[in-house]
């Protein structure tokens, strides 16, 4: 189901009673974060502010909190049944046959309808702001020692200046005075890369920054896609629907019709860089000043009563573990098609994703294990894991007591513990230098012949199947509890 604005998505909330409005004034500078984070960690609903103190703005925030409203964020009952959708659909058999090729004709132009498209309606633009004043919106300062207000929720639109392909991408930005803020483009991403082929160029570079609507876009705008694929197409395939656009007033961009606020403007690469941050990551620690790009605004825009969508990030499990989560599930599918042997990941939330992988694998040959480290170490923003632990089929990556059973009794870490190096995550602050550091592997499968193991490997501990089911038969009158009943049981 498609929300058509982000007033729909906290009608829909509300209606299954995951969302709660706040009367009472709190002020943008840590109040709403210390409500919504004890909030978030507690597992609580989604927030609306409707009294904030400098603002005549509502804020939103928490809305991706839980993984029942992750869900229904991407018009599913749940994020496994996202995950199916998106296999049916990637893992699609080529068409062999005329009659074959024919009968796909109505998929692939469903799939085309999913493109975004032009309209007139432009629900973003009712209202023009004269003069343009960030100071007006509700930004939150997240936390005590933060270099200022950060909007943490932007959906960032560039275009690449010579392929024309669009990128929408969330990177925050710290509001420095009225019309400019800081552009935190880490060097990684793709909007560094539009950033550094209009230096080269010697040209401003348009810039659009989206907020709210669909809360699916905020979404896309966060996952890591592969290079060259429009994030606004994937929503609107995600949402089946597609993604309404129209013309910015005053820089040569599109953005979504139904978003709540638009800031439109540009960044000058001969300019110099300005110091921004600190600011309280999603790490649980504070990114320290570094020097980045400066945004200069040239309008804002918004709905008639728009929200201000927002989040908070920091110590974890925050609402950022749930859209991570939703990008681990709705992946899985696409990296098993490189990689048919792999069974099930884990990023855990608690290792904030980049930290640490849990892979399970159908192992095949000596090295196995090996080969699916490199191989991820070598895939998108899997490259940034700073640990990759790989498991047999029949372990659960989720389960941590179980992999850290698994995995202390399966190694000898001489020979099972593998050193390597590359790029680290810009964030990562225990890296040597920034930007490049160790990785490490932990192979924590049993081991077979040719993998240096000289002697025969034990058996599991299993009960027999004649006693298990003698003893199911005689339970309900032992008196014991289910807990109880439920220990030992096999996955």
């Amino acid at each position: 189901m498609a929300f058509n604005s982000l007033h729909d998505a906290i009608c829909a909330f509300e209606e299954r009673r995951t969302l709660v409005r706040i009367r009472e004034l709190v002020d943008p500078r840590c109040e709403i974060t210390e409500i919504a984070d004890r909030v978030v960690k507690a597992g609580g609903p989604a927030l609306l502010f409707e009294n904030v103190k400098g603002s005549d703005f509502p804020v939103a925030i928490n809305l991706f909190g839980s993984e029942a409203r992750m869900a229904q964020i991407l018009g599913a009952d749940s994020l496994a049944a996202a995950a199916r959708e998106v296999e049916a659909f990637v893992k699609t058999t080529p068409p062999s046959s005329f009659l074959e090729k024919l009968q796909m004709l109505p998929k692939l132009a469903k799939f085309g309808s999913y493109m975004p498209r032009p309209t007139k309606h432009a629900p973003c633009q009712d209202v023009r702001m004269t003069p343009p004043d960030l100071t007006r919106l509700p930004i939150l300062t997240c936390w005590p020692d933060d270099g200022g207000p950060f909007i943490t929720f932007p959906m960032v639109i560039t275009k690449d200046p010579v392929s024309g392909l669009r990128n929408v991408g969330i990177y925050r930005m710290q509001i420095y005075d009225r019309t400019t803020t800081g552009m935190h483009w880490q060097i990684h991403k793709v909007g560094a890369r539009h950033y550094q082929y209009y230096k080269e160029r010697r040209e401003r570079m348009p810039v659009a920054v989206a907020i709210g609507g669909d809360p699916i876009l905020t979404w896309t705008a966060c996952a890591p896609l592969p290079d060259g694929v429009d994030e606004l197409m994937i929503a609107g395939l995600l949402r089946r629907k597609p993604v309404d656009l129209v013309p910015c007033l005053t820089i040569p961009l599109e953005v979504p019709a139904e978003c709540d606020f638009v800031i439109e403007g540009y960044v000058d690469p001969t300019e110099p860089l300005r110091d921004e941050g600190p600011f309280g990551d999603h790490t649980g620690y504070y990114t320290l000043q570094e020097p980045y790009p400066v945004f200069h605004v040239t309008a804002i825009t918004h709905r008639r009563h728009p929200l201000y969508l927002t989040t908070i990030v920091g110590r974890p499990p925050m609402e950022d573990g749930w859209m991570g989560k939703a990008v681990e599930r709705l992946s899985l599918p696409l990296l098993t098609m490189q990689l048919p042997e792999l069974v099930d990941l884990n990023l855990p939330v608690e290792a904030c994703f980049h930290n640490l992988a849990i892979v399970a694998i159908k192992k095949l040959y000596p090295g196995h294990a090996h080969k699916i480290m490199h191989t991820l170490w070598g895939t998108g923003q899997l490259m940034f894991s700073k640990t990759i632990i790989v498991v047999d089929h029949d372990v659960n990556p989720h389960n941590a007591a179980e992999v850290l059973w698994r995995v202390t009794n399966n190694i000898d870490p001489r020979r099972d513990v593998l050193f390597t190096d590359g790029p680290v995550d810009a964030l990562d602050h225990a890296a040597p230098q920034a930007l490049v550091g160790s990785k490490m592997g932990i192979d924590g499968t049993r081991k077979i012949p040719g993998e240096a193991h000289y002697r025969p490997w034990p058996p599991d501990i299993m009960m027999d199947v004649g006693t298990r089911h003698r003893i199911d038969a005689l339970w309900d009158r032992l008196g014991l509890t289910p807990a109880t009943a439920a220990h030992g049981a096999p996955r």
